[in-house]
């Protein structure tokens, strides 16, 4: 993980000129030595918009004009985003549905058909 402080754009007149308190966050994925491979491999899949072609994650803060507060909301944000993505989903199981729901679901489509059968015109 690396950090690097550059010069905000926007407005802000002589600060924005003269201080660097925009902070970039790059994190290299594939040389991590804190992620297992399987772990890697998820966050590869899950993060593939935000990856560059060289499997890097950058991120940028702005928000703030003083340079320790937008590296902390970087790390917050970084440490958001790799927690999500390590996420394991839970596997969805098909259920059958019981033949009582099945019956009931038909009987009050019939009786609903009926009640519309009553409303309309007698045919002489």
């Amino acid at each position: 993980m690396q950090f690097k402080a550059v010069r905000s754009s926007g407005a802000g007149g002589q600060n924005v000129n003269k201080v660097s308190s925009k902070v970039v966050l790059s994190f290299d994925l594939k040389n991590s030595q804190a992620l297992s491979e399987e772990e890697k491999s998820r966050l590869e899949t899950k993060l593939s918009s935000r990856l560059t072609s060289e499997q890097i994650l950058i991120l940028k803060c702005d928000e703030d004009r003083s340079q320790p507060k937008n590296k902390v909301i970087v790390t917050k944000r970084f440490l958001d985003i790799i927690t999500a993505g390590l996420v394991i989903p839970k596997i969805r199981e098909a259920i059958k549905i019981p033949k009582s729901v099945i019956r009931k679901r038909i009987k009050d489509k019939k009786n609903l058909s009926e009640i519309k059968k009553y409303r309309r015109k007698p045919e002489f």
